[in-house]
């Protein structure tokens, strides 16, 4: 009736003003904090938002799914144990968040340098080898650390990568926060439809890409990580398949004091189909088992509040 389609109109109206009036709020919110904490030196901010967030975020629904999460994956592991990692996700969380409006300065790594830095590199001699390599490259890695800071490192070895990454929900906080990305990691591609297309022109032109692979992608491969079924994105494995292009583990570690530790690893030895070709599964099952290591060697600079396990089928 149209009396009934004016009504779910107006409805479905107000209801989109209140949800945008939301977004605004929260943003403003949460860029007035930020620019708060610039105006403190980095270390005072980042040890302040440490200590916030490892209060407040037991106080969301999140902090249960991370402490489910955290029993179902480490069952040997005494309560307290696993009530530490969670408020040690926290607040690598938090400092995640604020970091990337300090990068300049926590990024204080200089190529060839002897001077001490808040950033070690392992693995110069390939940043500088894949450099000169007139080819394409995917590099990845997972929500562990501040893993911003890889394509950061590879800029300063004169390596440009284009990242795949999620914005947030929020359209004022993702383009904050794209602007001070843009800023220090070059090329940004949005996790959006299309995004696959944007990757492969990348790698036609012999670009390199950088991906997060940890993240569930609905109806992906079925793989498991820490012992449990879960879907995984296809997509670098589909890419290295097309492109014939090395595929190389990339891991950023916090370290104490706000310092860091990158590591590009050794390309993979990616499994093959009867028929030579990149297997696609096993291709991404192995970039699951890579990532579960790492979580494994480092829980608390994890994403545990993700729902990694959600199956959409």
């Amino acid at each position: 009736m149209p009396g009934s389609n004016l009504f779910r109109r107006a409805t479905f109206k107000a209801a989109n003003a209140l949800r945008t009036a939301n977004y605004w709020l929260i943003a403003q919110v949460a860029i007035g904090l930020l620019r708060l904490l610039r105006r403190l030196p980095a270390d005072r901010a980042l040890d302040f938002i440490d200590r916030a967030a490892r209060r407040l975020g037991p106080l969301f629904g999140r902090h249960r799914v991370a402490l489910d999460n955290l029993r179902r994956a480490f069952p040997e592991k005494s309560e307290d144990e696993i009530k530490q990692i969670a408020l040690d996700m926290w607040g690598n969380m938090a400092r995640l968040g604020v970091e990337y409006i300090f990068m300049e300065q926590l990024f204080d790594f200089v190529p060839d340098s002897d001077e001490p830095a808040r950033v070690e590199v392992i693995g110069e001699e390939l940043f500088r080898q894949l450099r000169d390599e007139k080819r394409p490259h995917i590099f990845f890695t997972g929500h562990i650390g501040n893993f911003e800071l890889l394509p950061v490192a590879a800029a300063a070895y004169e390596l440009p990568v284009a990242a795949l990454f999620r914005a947030p929900n929020n359209p004022y906080l993702a383009a904050e926060v794209l602007s001070k990305r843009e800023d220090s990691m070059g090329d940004l591609i949005a996790s959006r439809r299309g995004a696959a297309f944007t990757l492969a022109r990348v790698l036609e032109r012999g670009g390199n890409v950088g991906m997060l692979v940890d993240q569930k992608f609905r109806r992906g491969v079925e793989t498991t990580f820490f012992g449990r079924p879960c879907e995984t994105s296809p997509l670098l494995a589909k890419l290295a398949r097309q492109y014939e292009c090395d595929v190389y583990p990339a891991l950023s570690v916090r370290l104490p004091g706000n310092r860091f530790r990158l590591t590009i690893f050794d390309k993979l030895d990616l499994p093959r189909t009867s028929a030579g070709t990149l297997d696609i599964d096993a291709t991404t099952r192995l970039l699951n088992d890579i990532v579960e290591e790492w979580v494994r060697a480092n829980p608390g600079q994890w994403m545990w509040f993700h729902k990694r396990w959600k199956l959409s089928r």
